[in-house]
Formats: structure tokens, sequence, C-alpha cells
């Protein structure tokens, strides 16, 4: 990490500090988990009865430290990785990519049985305790297009999935503004830097793990205890 991000990210947690000491708040919670108790509902079309056991999914939702950390959690994810996607091979590095003049969202790619578990579930924790659909070009305190919200869709089942999901919680008007997610074909996947996997498990006492990433993953124990599982990095 340069010196320049490393200065960044401490502003950052101070000023996000500052916030919940100002407005005394006991936390901040970055997602749809901040006003609800209750998961949203389940997407109606889901996946067919799979055969194999493994696929791929990948998606973005603001800083990828939050999103690998809640999704490491869940019953048959087999493994996860950080990393970017929507823009080349030559700019997938995390300097490069907060510049934001990539194209490349954080992400996170998930391996999964879906034997154990649905992709139309994912969809479901990502929506629900993940993040904040509704935010463009943004999560909480970080702005920028590469924490903009994205599935990327990696076969045509999952896309359809993805979208009938969408077109299905905007219909019932399950958030108080229209979902802005992107849903896109998967191109390209590129792993991020060894220090940013496992990095909220690595680095629990970070300020900014405990005020926007640590309440996600309570957000999902409360809300789906039944796919709650508990993660120690390898």
């Amino acid at each position: 990490m340069s010196s320049v991000t490393r200065v960044a990210l401490t502003v950052l947690s101070i000023l996000i500090i500052a916030v919940v000491v100002m407005t005394g708040a006991r936390r901040m919670v970055m997602g749809a988990q901040a006003t609800r108790k209750e998961p949203i509902p389940a997407p109606t079309v889901d996946e067919h009865t799979p055969t194999a056991h493994t696929e791929t999914a990948v998606f973005a939702g603001g800083c990828f430290w939050g999103v690998q950390t809640t999704f490491q959690r869940i019953k048959g994810v087999t493994a996860t990785t950080a990393g970017y996607s929507g823009g080349s091979a030559s700019t997938a590095t995390y300097d490069q990519v907060s510049s934001e003049t990539t194209g490349h969202a954080e992400s996170v790619k998930i391996v999964f049985d879906p034997t154990r578990i649905s992709y139309g579930t994912l969809l479901r924790v990502f929506f629900s305790v993940v993040h904040d659909p509704t935010q463009l070009n943004r999560q909480g305190p970080d702005v920028g297009t590469s924490y903009r919200s994205v599935i990327f869709y990696t076969t045509p089942e999952q896309q359809k999935i993805a979208t009938d999901y969408i077109a299905q919680l905007d219909a019932a008007h399950v958030f108080p503004k229209k979902i802005v997610t992107e849903v896109t074909p998967l191109k390209a996947f590129y792993d991020g830097e060894d220090y940013h996997q496992d990095y909220a498990e690595k680095n629990p006492n970070n300020p900014y793990i405990q005020i926007c990433d640590v309440p996600k993953v309570a957000a999902l124990k409360e809300q789906f205890p039944e796919l709650f599982q508990d993660y120690k990095p390898k």
C-alpha cells in the first residue's frame, strides 16, 4: 500500500469516527441492513435443480473488504477473492483503480456449491446486508465508480435471475428508491493484491472495518442464521 493511500485511509477512518461521535450513533452500517431487521423477499426466479457442484458469482458493492468478509461466512461458499472487474488487465491495480479512471469496480469472486446454496440466495444476501443497491457510484463514505453496484453474470441463467430479481424488488418497492445495480456480463476478473485478501480478518481493529464491515457480518448472522458459518483464514 502506498504511503498516500495509507494516509488517505487513516484520514478517512478519523473522519468516520468523528461523524459517529458527533451524531451519537452507536454504529454506522453501510448497506440496506441499516434500517432493516428482516431479510428482503427471496427471488421468485432462481436456479433449476443444479447438477454441478461448483459455480462462480462476481459481485461489486462498495469496498471489497466488506463484501468478501460477509460472503466468506455463508454456508456453501467455498472460496472468495477480492479483485477488480470492468476494466483492462493493465489497469487492475489498487492505485490505478482508486484513480476512478479505469472502468474497474472493486469486486469479489465467489465460488460456491449450488447444491448447497443457490445463486438467487446469494443475490438476496447481496441486496439485504452487503450493500445499498440504491446508491449510485458510491457506498457510504466511499465515492466513485469503483464503488458502484454491479452483478457480473457468468451465465445466461444468472443474468435472468438477477434482472428478474431487481424487477421484482423494484415492483414491490422494497427499497425507498429505485435499484441502480448494473447487470453486465463478466469479461474478466483480476485478483487483487495479496494484502487485500482477508483484509477484514487480518485487520479486525481497523476503524473502517469496525464501523463499516463488522455490522454487515452481524446483520448476516441476524437475518440469515440458517446460512451463517464462522470463518477463519487459512
